[in-house]
């Protein structure tokens, strides 16, 4: 049976289709204006479509991405299973001496300009959570490493910085922490929640929180480059996610995203030459 991918274009989207290729099963990755979307059957779905660095200039794209969009094929199209992806920033505002987990409360105010992304992501989540039929599915995915150097997230700017420039400034203090995963991860397990999964929701994370310290003392190793810090830099520190139901459902041992870090280097490296 054939796996659709919407939003197939995007970072994890592309690295999705790629193992679906990898492991010899059909892949589909239509436009959103295709019409077939709504007339043949999907097969399972995996719902990467979404806008993330760029949320706070584009906030009507992020509701029709998150949620409009998302209704339209729940309530329209024809498939086996739909995972939905959401993520882990959902937990932005939660404890960070507490372990979060997939069923636990959420802290949202409309009033922070930073919680569009989060309400819009928890209404997607919502509306495959209220769907009755048992294979829609959630993914809280994590913030994800690969050679996305496209993005402006906070480790792809950091290693940019380091090649150009020779030196980090850090807007963040070197004990801000997140957690961190593979796109390798991220792409064999949304497949393999798609097609299998057990539960209605699954955070797709490490486990493991990953301090600023430990990204750019990697950095500084391999590029040689110097770290600033500016005088007002922030703190942010997310909780640990819990990743127990992967663990146990899939047999899920995160790769440590450090380690794919000198490799990440020379890829962007290669690319500016």
């Amino acid at each position: 049976m054939k796996t659709t991918v919407i939003g197939a274009k995007g970072f994890i989207g592309r690295h999705v289709i790629h193992r679906l290729e990898q492991l010899g099963i059909e892949a589909y990755g239509p436009s959103r204006e295709d019409l077939s979307l709504f007339n043949d059957h999907l097969g399972h779905v995996i719902y990467c479509a979404g806008i993330t660095s760029d949320f706070r200039q584009r906030p009507f794209d992020t509701i029709r991405a998150h949620v409009s969009f998302l209704a339209e094929l729940l309530e329209k199209a024809t498939f086996e299973s739909f995972l939905y992806l959401s993520s882990t920033r959902v937990y932005a505002n939660q404890k960070n001496d507490e372990m979060v987990e997939e069923e636990g409360q959420l802290l949202v105010n409309p009033f922070q300009a930073e919680d569009l992304f989060n309400l819009s992501k928890i209404t997607g989540e919502s509306l495959c959570l209220m769907d009755s039929r048992p294979n829609v599915r959630v993914a809280r995915v994590s913030n994800v490493c690969g050679n996305d150097f496209s993005s402006n997230n906070f480790i792809y700017s950091i290693i940019k910085d380091a090649v150009k420039n020779g030196k980090i400034v850090l807007q963040t203090t070197l004990d801000s922490e997140k957690d961190y995963i593979t796109v390798s991860d991220v792409a064999e397990l949304l497949i393999q929640i798609s097609h299998s999964g057990k539960e209605r929701m699954y955070n797709v994370a490490s486990g493991t929180n990953t301090t600023n310290k430990q990204w750019v003392e990697g950095i500084s190793h391999h590029t040689g480059c110097e770290v600033e810090l500016i005088s007002n830099a922030k703190t942010i520190k997310f909780p640990a996610v819990n990743i127990c139901r992967v663990q146990a459902d899939f047999n899920f041992i995160p790769q440590n995203c450090l380690d794919i870090l000198e490799n990440l280097i020379q890829q962007y490296v290669n690319g500016k030459e």
